[in-house]
């Protein structure tokens, strides 16, 4: 799909954002939220925004440009852009999230070794 270079109404582009954000919001599952990418986005858009995630994820764990590059098949310039990106709200909500998801399953792990 092509995207127009002419320029959206700003108030009708908040509004057409607005709906998609909605949207995604009102998904109820993890499964409602995968169908919905996945026949949203092209398969490339999909793993751009994937990869995008994953390397500030490493970045944040220390790993380096190296390792990220072989691993996730990017370029520096990818992940110099993603690394500038880190700070905005958007980045830190998103790793956040992921950071909560990994010490509820650690604890989680932790909790039923001690059950047994």
């Amino acid at each position: 799909m092509r995207t127009s270079q002419e320029k959206l109404n700003p108030s009708f582009k908040n509004q057409i954002i607005k709906t998609l954000a909605q949207t995604l919001a009102d998904l109820k599952d993890l499964d409602e939220v995968e169908t919905f990418l996945k026949d949203f986005f092209t398969e490339s858009e999909y793993e751009a925004f994937s990869k995008r995630l994953a390397i500030s994820y490493w970045l944040k764990k220390g790993r380096s440009y190296a390792n990220i590059k072989q691993n996730l098949k990017v370029s520096s310039a990818t992940v110099a852009s993603v690394q500038s990106m880190m700070e905005s709200k958007g980045f830190q909500l998103a790793l956040k999230k992921i950071e909560a998801e990994e010490w509820a399953n650690v604890w989680s792990e932790k909790i039923k070794k001690f059950i047994k």
